[in-house]
């Protein structure tokens, strides 16, 4: 099974460091960075706004937990809002790609 992760970044640079990272540590098989993303939120109260850089994150679903800690543990927020979910349906293709670039090296 397939899972997403999404986390917006402060800036591409800021996200292609944590997609790279990720991809080393093969606990993703791709990441779509979309620049000029545009938040608007609540934080500590008060309403802000901040232009992003937001990544989608293509995983195994037996690694969503381990790959949504190690977002946030990566990521230069104090909150970051890293959220996942498991994926009803996948092209076969697709999901044997996503297993095969998750794999350990070696395995």
């Amino acid at each position: 099974m397939t899972a997403l992760v999404w986390c917006p970044f402060p800036d591409h640079a800021t996200a292609c460091q944590v997609t790279d990272t990720l991809l080393q540590e093969r606990l993703i098989a791709c990441a779509n960075l979309l620049d000029a993303v545009h938040s608007r939120f609540i934080w500590n109260g008060e309403c802000g706004q901040a232009d992003e850089c937001a990544a989608l994150f293509k995983t195994d679903a037996s690694l969503l937990d381990t790959a949504v800690r190690r977002i946030a543990q990566l990521h230069p927020y104090e909150t970051p809002a890293v959220m996942g979910w498991r994926c009803d349906a996948a092209a076969p293709d697709t999901r044997q790609w996503i297993e095969t670039a998750t794999r350990p090296v070696g395995a």
